[in-house]
Order: structure tokens, then C-alpha cells, then sequence
């Protein structure tokens, strides 16, 4: 049975618009969610035998962070090097480092993969992450892999496999079996911690039967998660082949719609952008992974300005969401040449965006704290300098804050880490993980 706990003494960060922020701010936590906020004074008269007390010592209270696009194959890149991969184009890295990587991924390195990616997200203040996966040397059972590796550590996730015809037709039934092998699994838990999405890669790698074959066993109604002109490359393919462009061709396959993730959507028109909002389509930006694969910057402001729904997530570059929105900032500024802009927009996405996304997904009330929503709360140590109140918590937290000052992170109303130590014995866990990674680095440069 899930304890109920009591935080108090904290600067509470509701992100809930009738009740923001509350200096000596308390959350009741009854089970696996919320059961009231208020003050610390207040919420003390719960206290009995059967509740946990949290002295937060004046840090701040906030809900989890919400990564919404992520790669959990990838995390064995950290330290990695690949003899005689020196790309220079968007498709040169992708076959010479991404795709190389994950034929290279085993089962078990798939799971060590997301124990290493699922404690650093813990460790960084992420309660939910929506993953996007591929290992094509063991595609069936790999997101099984991942789902005991997320349960083991308490972590609420969104799973799909990146459905692809880049290693021909076997590999590619491979993935769809596995995507909807899994989707099925997660449709019969009782919980609200795993869910799954149709994977796909991008236009220039899923021929119009392969789109077809994902629509007809579809039968759940799933959302898809794809990747959307990223590089260049993946814009001119689908013109010169389909005579249409990407958000064109995947508008008219049925792909895009109210419950598709499109990642990136940098190389777009302003006819796309029309598409993407009048479909309802959410986007995802990955600015940090996009300024390292050298594809662009993707014209959020623009997107944002017309109701597109923009999301932020990580693309497998960082677990820290607030590294992520730093870099979104900046980003935009120096793209529009523009010193006054990027910042609203970037707290909208991390904050908002991210939230409604993950709520949807889960069918939880998530990135907020109130009475009924799902337990997903963070203790951020920051002690400020300049005054800090509900109308400048974003510029505190995006100019002075990272995801390692997380003290404690709780998920469906679990202690995962408290005082910056997991409860969990995650050294024995890395050091799987790095005698898992030791072989695949091996087998990368064994061609």
C-alpha cells in the first residue's frame, strides 16, 4: 500500500491558475494522488501515525517535469566513439551514429539503456517521459524491456517503437508486431503508469504500405509518435517521391491528427503549419538534439502564435527538461535575432504544453498540483537571491535552476529519491549498465 505523505515547509509551485504558489506551502498526498494543498499550518492537522511528514526547509514544491519526446536507446552515446564516423549531412549521422547504435542494442542492453536513462530522469525531476524507441537487433520483447525497466524504478512512461523500412520488410514487421504487441499488454493494466503509442519514423523511410499495414491494425485508435522534417533531407525525399510535402503525405495517410505527436517540424511551410494546427497534431521541440544533428531550428514562435500545440522534450540528448528549456530560449533569441522573445514561449511549453500532452496520454490529471490530480511532485533545492513570487517562478527556474538541484521526486505518490539519494541501489544498476554498454561499444566498431 502506497503511504500518504505530507510536504510542508516549502514554497509550493501549484502550476494550477486558481491557486499558483503559497510561501510555507504544504501538499497531502493520499496514495497515488493528490488529496489537498494549502498552507503547511493548515494541511499539519492531517498529521497522525499513518502519514509521512516531508520538512521541504523552504525549497521549493513543484510538479514533476514532463520529458515528451525522448530516446532511451541512445543513452549508451554518452562517452561513445565510433571509429571513422565522421558525418557531415543529417543522413551521415543517422546511419553512421543513431541507426548504427541501435542495431547494436540486445535485449538486455535495451533494458540497461532505460534503467540508466529512467535514473537520471529521477535524478533530474522527470516523473513522466513519452519515449520513442528502436533496437533493431532485438526488436520483439525491447519495449518489454523498457516497461520492467520503468516499473522497477517507479517511473511513468509512454512507450512506442520507431516503426521503420530501413532494414527491410522482416525487420520492419518486426516493429510493427512488437508496437502493437505492446500496446495491447498496456491496454490490460490497471494503472495509470504505462502507455503506449504507434511508433514511426519519418516519411523518407515508410513507404505508403507500410503506413497503410499501421493504419489497419490500429484498431485501439492510437496517437502516433513520428518524426517530422527534422533534417532537410526528409522534406526533399518526400517531395521528389510523393510530389507532396512531409505534413502533406502524413496528413493524407491519416497519420497526423488530435492525437499525434509530430517531432521537430523544422524544414515546414507555412501551408504545413495550416495543416498541423487545423489537424490538431501536438509538435515537439528538441532544440539541444537539433543544434547537434546541425538541422536547423525549428519556427516555434510562429507555430505557437497560430494555437499549434508545441511541446518539449529532449530527443535523447539530456534528462534534464530544464537544460532543454534553456537551450529553446536562446535558441529562438538568436534565430530571430530577436533579444524579447522565446522565453514565454518556453516556459508555455514546459509548463503548459507538456502537462496537457501528458494528462491526455495518461488520463491523469498531471504537471499540476490540486485535490485529485496524480501524485507526481518534486522538492527542488534553490535558494534565491533576488525575490522569487508567483509572477517570476519561470525566470528563477529557467536562468537558475537545472534538474540536479531535484532533492526528492515522487511518482504516482512513491519516494523514487529523497535527499538526493534513490532508494533504490542504483550503483549495482549502473554498473550493469556499464558492463553493458562496454559490449555494445565494442560491437560498433567490430565492422
Amino acid at each position: 500500500m502506497t503511504p500518504n505523505i505530507l510536504i510542508g515547509n516549502g514554497i509550493l509551485v501549484t502550476r494550477d491558475p486558481s491557486n499558483p504558489y503559497i510561501e510555507k506551502g504544504a501538499v497531502l498526498i493520499e496514495g497515488t494522488h493528490i488529496k489537498a494543498v494549502g498552507t503547511t499550518q493548515e494541511l499539519k492537522a492531517f498529521l497522525d501515525d499513518e502519514v509521512t511528514y516531508i520538512d521541504a526547509n523552504n525549497m521549493l514544491i513543484m510538479p514533476g517535469y514532463i520529458n515528451a519526446h525522448h530516446h532511451a536507446y541512445s543513452a549508451f552515446a554518452r562517452g561513445m566513439a565510433i571509429e571513422n564516423n565522421h558525418p557531415k549531412d543529417f543522413l551521415e549521422i543517422l546511419e553512421g551514429t543513431w541507426w548504427h547504435l541501435d542495431k547494436n542494442l540486445s535485449l538486455k542492453a535495451t533494458y540497461d539503456s532505460g534503467i540508466a536513462t529512467f535514473i537520471s530522469s529521477i535524478k533530474n525531476g522527470v516523473t513522466t517521459v513519452i519515449d520513442h524507441h528502436a533496437s533493431y537487433k532485438a526488436t520483439t520483447g525491447s519495449l518489454t524491456e523498457l516497461s520492467k525497466a520503468a516499473d522497477l524504478l517507479g517511473l511513468r512512461v509512454c512507450l512506442s517503437y520507431e516503426i521503420s523500412d530501413r532494414n527491410g520488410p522482416e525487420h520492419m514487421m518486426e516493429a510493427v508486431d512488437e508496437s502493437f504487441e505492446y500496446a495491447k499488454k498496456v491496454s490490460e493494466r490497471q494503472d495509470h503508469m504505462q502507455k503506449a503509442l504507434i511508433g514511426l519514423h519519418a516519411s523518407f523511410t515508410l513507404p505508403d504500405d507500410v503506413l497503410s499495414l499501421c493504419r489497419e491494425k490500429n484498431f485501439q485508435g492510437l496517437g502516433y509518435h513520428v518524426h517530422v522534417a527534422e533534417g532537410a533531407y526528409d522534406q526533399t525525399y518526400t517531395m521528389e517521391k510523393y510530389d507532396c510535402t512531409v505534413v502533406e503525405r502524413l496528413t493524407h495517410q491519416g497519420i497526423l491528427n488530435e492525437n499525434a505527436l509530430a517531432g521537430h517540424c523544422i524544414h515546414i511551410s507555412e501551408s504545413d503549419r495550416a495543416l498541423l494546427k487545423a489537424s490538431g497534431t501536438t509538435v515537439v521541440h528538441n532544440p539541444q538534439s537539433n543544434m547537434g544533428n546541425a538541422v536547423g531550428a525549428a519556427d516555434i514562435l510562429t507555430m505557437m502564435a497560430m494555437d499549434i500545440p508545441v511541446c518539449l522534450g529532449t530527443d535523447g540528448y539530456t534528462n534534464d527538461m530544464l537544460e532543454s528549456a534553456k537551450t529553446a530560449m536562446i535558441l529562438q533569441k538568436h534565430t530571430h535575432q530577436n533579444p524579447d522573445c522565446g522565453f514565454v514561449e518556453t516556459a508555455k511549453m514546459l509548463f503548459e504544453n507538456n502537462a496537457s500532452l501528458a494528462s491526455k496520454i495518461f488520463d491523469e490529471s498531471l504537471g499540476v498540483l490540486k485535490a485529485g490530480s496524480a501524485a507526481d511532485v518534486i522538492i527542488v533545492d534553490y535558494t534565491p537571491y533576488t525575490p522569487l513570487c508567483e509572477n517570476n517562478i519561470d525566470g528563477h527556474l529557467i536562468f537558475g535552476v537545472n534538474g540536479l538541484n531535484t532533492d526528492t521526486t515522487i511518482v504516482n505518490g512513491k519516494i523514487l529519491m529523497r535527499n538526493k539519494k534513490m532508494l533504490i541501489d542504483d550503483e549495482a544498476l549502473y554498473k550493469s549498465c556499464r558492463e553493458s554498454s562496454k559490449k555494445v561499444w565494442r560491437n560498433l566498431n567490430e565492422r
